[in-house]
């Protein structure tokens, strides 16, 4: 909830990177001495904004999806380097957008369509909202009415959501609901790129109250088209991720899986959720928090330690996962290519929430984040 209590975790300001599941670390003058060789160059998108993600089409265009105030905005790359983008197109600016902490608009391109989703309510607030899915055909310049994706009127009203896209159309959305009067993960799935949705379904429900109540979930597919969906459980008072697995888009998900070798004991919200992805081989990976350590795991397999954070957020190059975290919120925005690569600074100070998007095909990617009240990327180049 809006109201929720935040964790009080203390976090340690230095990164100590894990090269490999072995837990063999690059040490920390890799992290300090970074930015002196840092190849990125950030670039400003919007001077105003919040809670920025980000999707790159098949041309290597790059699209940036963000809140500014209660209007949601979306900007285009003019090329696939993200130096210059478009002026921002106006998806909707009616009611109150749910926006912080990783709420916000969210993105997937799938094919020749481009959807975004948002919660958005009249009162706001934790108060009401619907999840609206908007759709695109013409590289952004102009949007489709709205969908409404949760059934009963008022149950996103948390805000706090994922949407991802899959092949021939798939697109998936799964969010936190308060239908029945607890926090529980449902979604909805479209089978030609956003223009008709199915009805909504449960995804998990907790053998106790309630999952954990302000992390965001996440989704991602598989190259088959089977969805995995992430969120943060709350079972005796852990705070750990769970990952669970359809193959018949959201009609069926199998046995909740628990993730990584400990649990977090926590009474409050962390307010960080991580996030999925899924190779071209069909290899999971998965990044978030756990008392202040950034950890990745996949499912059924050991855990790798990244280093102090918070905030990460990952993507699949050809191969390997490409993971950005920050050191504090706000804070030093850092990046990791591979396993067996250095950890380089983005930005020193200052970044808030960041993402990243990789295209497959180019082995091109961009990261975005919030900067001092603007919204910045930065080019992720081809690995050679």
């Amino acid at each position: 909830m809006f109201r929720s209590i935040v964790a009080k975790v203390s976090l340690v300001l230095s990164v100590t990177l894990v090269a490999t599941i072995g837990r063999a670390t690059i040490g920390g003058e890799a992290a300090s001495s970074a930015a002196d060789r840092s190849s990125y160059r950030p670039t400003t998108v919007a001077a105003a904004g919040k809670d920025p993600q980000a999707a790159i089409d098949d041309d290597g265009r790059i699209y940036v999806v963000y809140g500014d105030g209660n209007v949601i905005r979306c900007a285009v790359s003019t090329d696939a380097t993200g130096s210059k983008f478009q002026k921002p197109a106006t998806i909707h600016d009616r009611g109150v957008l749910s926006i912080g902490m990783r709420r916000g608009p969210r993105i997937a391109i799938s094919g020749g369509s481009i959807v975004v989703t948002a919660v958005v309510g009249e009162h706001g607030s934790g108060r009401d909202g619907d999840l609206l899915a908007w759709r695109s055909t013409d590289r952004g310049a102009t949007w489709s009415t709205p969908t409404r994706l949760n059934s009963p009127a008022g149950s996103a009203r948390e805000g706090l959501h994922a949407t991802a896209s899959g092949p021939k159309g798939l697109v998936y959305a799964s969010w936190l609901d308060d239908r029945n009067d607890r926090k529980e993960v449902f979604g909805a799935g479209s089978r030609d790129g956003g223009l008709t949705w199915e009805p909504d379904k449960l995804v998990y429900r907790s053998p106790e109250k309630s999952v954990c109540e302000c992390c965001h979930p996440s989704v991602a597919f598989g190259p088959e088209g089977s969805v995995y969906v992430m969120w943060r459980n709350n079972i005796k008072g852990a705070r750990d991720l769970y990952v669970s697995r359809s193959t018949d888009l959201g009609s069926r998900f199998s046995g909740a899986r628990k993730l990584g070798d400990r649990s977090w004991i926590l009474n409050g919200c962390p307010m960080d959720g991580g996030a999925i992805a899924v190779d071209r081989a069909g290899n999971v990976a998965t990044v978030w928090l756990r008392a202040g350590t950034v950890v990745s795991a996949s499912p059924g397999r050991d855990e790798l330690t990244i280093g102090d954070g918070v905030q990460p957020w990952l993507a699949f190059d050809r191969t390997e996962p490409v993971i950005v975290w920050l050191d504090k919120r706000p804070g030093r925005l850092m990046i990791r290519r591979g396993p067996t690569a250095s950890a380089e600074t983005i930005v020193d100070s200052g970044a808030i929430d960041p993402v990243v998007a990789m295209n497959l095909a180019q082995s091109r990617g961009v990261v975005v984040w919030e900067e001092a009240g603007a919204i910045r990327a930065a080019a992720v180049e081809p690995n050679h």
